[in-house]
């Protein structure tokens, strides 16, 4: 996959959001709800109301970027906020979309005194 170059910032909406809506409608939501530009490079990252779809927005330059995933088990973690934006880390972003907790993840292995 052909992803966003290091160091992009990336955001997550709260709240749900209709996921009949392509690249064009997520890029306005971005300007009107969250008063910010899509096209400077940032991901927007917007989930569906089952909690099984996600779509990625972002500018790489030279377009406008779609991407979605649907977990075929699970959902994907959200934070509770009905709405605003989350600002995640590029290693938050990763888990999120493997379905795995990144609010709290937990070490399988610890290191200990010998």
């Amino acid at each position: 996959m052909i992803g966003p170059p290091a160091g992009t910032r990336i955001f997550l909406a709260c709240g749900f959001t209709d996921m009949r809506r392509g690249m064009d409608g997520l890029a306005a939501l971005v300007q009107q709800a969250f008063e910010q530009d899509p096209f400077t490079g940032a991901v927007y990252i917007f989930r569906g109301k089952r909690g099984r779809l996600v779509k990625c927005v972002w500018h790489d330059g030279q377009g406008l970027c779609l991407f979605a995933k649907r977990l075929e088990r699970g959902h994907f973690p959200w934070p509770v906020t009905s709405s605003g934006t989350v600002a995640l880390s590029t290693a938050q972003a990763s888990m999120l979309l493997e379905g795995i907790e990144w609010r709290t993840p937990q070490r399988t292995w610890r290191p200990t005194a010998t």
